[in-house]
């Protein structure tokens, strides 16, 4: 009896993905400004003024609008790549031999992390400047609005 409960705990451990088990699918990203108060429009429709954190899914990328009244608009990219832990949940599944470890990983994206994070912008002031804010254009791989809300309403 305690071979075959082993012999499940291992199984169930070999077929999970290190990164997705440590450190999940999803992170706190921060967008900073200064000055402060700017909004912060996400290509997945998400909106926040800074600063101000949010939890995204770390697979997607996605483009950053900031509007300020008085201030130029900035728009900027946030990447989803593998780095440091998420690099090492992957060499932790290569090492137990977990195989359906590295494809859940990749699939989950918990192996990659969003960067820059935290992004930290300084306003330079303009006349009129941004008026209204706007959703950025979806970057590759990114999730559009309507994609973000269905999988946030699934939740």
């Amino acid at each position: 009896m305690k071979i075959v409960v082993l012999g499940l705990a291992a199984a169930a451990l070999l077929s999970t993905g290190c990164a997705t088990v440590t450190r999940g699918t999803s992170q706190d990203w921060s967008v900073t400004t200064e000055p402060a108060g700017a909004t912060a429009t996400l290509s997945n429709g998400e909106q926040c003024k800074t600063p101000c954190t949010l939890k995204l899914r770390r697979k997607f990328p996605f483009s950053v609008e900031l509007c300020k009244p008085g201030f130029e608009t900035v728009n900027t990219q946030v990447t989803s790549s593998i780095k440091g832990a998420g690099a090492a949940g992957m060499a932790g599944n290569v090492l137990v031999g977990g195989l359906i470890g590295v494809g859940v990983d990749a699939g989950t994206g918990a192996n990659k992390d969003l960067l820059p994070n935290p992004l930290a912008v300084n306003l330079v002031p303009a006349t009129p400047g941004c008026v209204s804010p706007s959703i950025p254009a979806v970057p590759e791989n990114g999730q559009t609005p309507e994609e973000y809300a269905e999988k946030k309403k699934s939740k």
